[in-house]
């Protein structure tokens, strides 16, 4: 399987800069990440929500190694939230976080990074929108629920991010299916040991099936991160089954995967938001999209054969 050679590439500085030298890496990286600057970004957004989408913004970077770059991250999803108040989309876009990118793995990282990201969902808050904490490696997932949790203490809203490849995300789907709770199910996009996560697709997928279920027969509001064809129809059929009105959950894709399925969705009425990332610091967020689906692998060399 490639998956995991990818995923191992990034986090290698070697790759990093080999694979950033290459000519044609813009142009596709480009397809994934439409912009570096909140000005890149802005047009984006306007488009796409005029189309009927909503969003979730991420700004990328997660290789964090001083206080100051972690600030930096906040102040930068501040900005974000300064643009999105004047264009009054508040309702239309969130934000996705990492807490990797507000300091979780430096010394005392837990307290650093629940201290720089609550600004950020309280600035949230303030136009109307919320925040979600995406899911990193399993290391990181006690810290990151827990800050989940202190957050929803004040911003029931806060959103948070399960992932189907883990053994451990069955138990975490049934305490986290409580009512007024957000939840994006996805596989999981990170290289994990067969000690605690499902290696095989057929596992997964399973997995992914068994937790949705959970989700939608709880009382919380379920976002289903899946471009799979077969998932988002099954995940039609849990919902009509549990009773659920099209606005009681939503689909959610990546920029530049299946944007026609993103229209066909939204036509029908469901909900349903784009995860849009943007900045300078992409190779991580890039090289996981490579690894999530053969056919982006392909599409990067194919590029590369054509355009080298």
């Amino acid at each position: 399987m490639l998956g995991p050679v990818i995923l191992a590439a990034s986090r290698s500085d070697r790759m990093r800069r080999l694979i950033s030298a290459a000519p044609v890496t813009k142009q596709v990286v480009d397809r994934f990440i439409p912009g570096e600057t909140v000005a890149d970004i802005v047009p984006v957004i306007e488009e796409l929500t005029a189309k009927g989408l909503e969003l979730t913004m991420d700004v990328v970077g997660e290789d964090i190694t001083a206080p100051e770059q972690a600030t930096a991250a906040r102040d930068a999803y501040l900005a974000l939230i300064d643009h999105l108040k004047e264009l009054e989309l508040g309702e239309k876009v969130e934000m996705s976080v990492k807490l990797s990118m507000f300091g979780q793995a430096l010394p005392g990282g837990h307290e650093l990074a629940l201290a720089n990201v609550r600004p950020v969902v309280e600035a949230a808050a303030a136009i109307g929108t919320t925040v979600t904490l995406d899911a990193e490696d399993h290391t990181t997932l006690d810290s990151m629920f827990a800050i989940h949790e202190e957050l929803r203490k004040d911003f029931p809203q806060t959103g948070c991010v399960i992932q189907a490849y883990l053994f451990r995300t069955e138990a975490d789907a049934r305490r986290l299916a409580a009512s007024g709770s957000r939840v994006r199910l996805v596989k999981g996009a990170y290289k994990e040991p067969a000690e605690v996560a499902y290696q095989q697709k057929h596992e997964i997928d399973k997995a992914y099936v068994r937790i949705l279920r959970i989700l939608m027969d709880g009382e919380g509001y379920p976002m289903i991160g899946s471009h799979d064809p077969r998932l988002i129809a099954i995940a039609q059929e849990l919902a009509h089954q549990a009773g659920r009105k099209l606005d009681e959950y939503e689909f959610q894709m990546l920029y530049g995967i299946r944007g026609d399925e993103h229209l066909r969705l939204a036509a029908e009425g469901h909900r349903m938001r784009v995860y849009t990332a943007y900045g300078t610091d992409w190779y991580g967020y890039f090289m996981r999209r490579l690894a999530e689906k053969p056919a982006n692998l392909r599409f990067f060399l194919r590029s590369m054969v054509s355009k080298g």
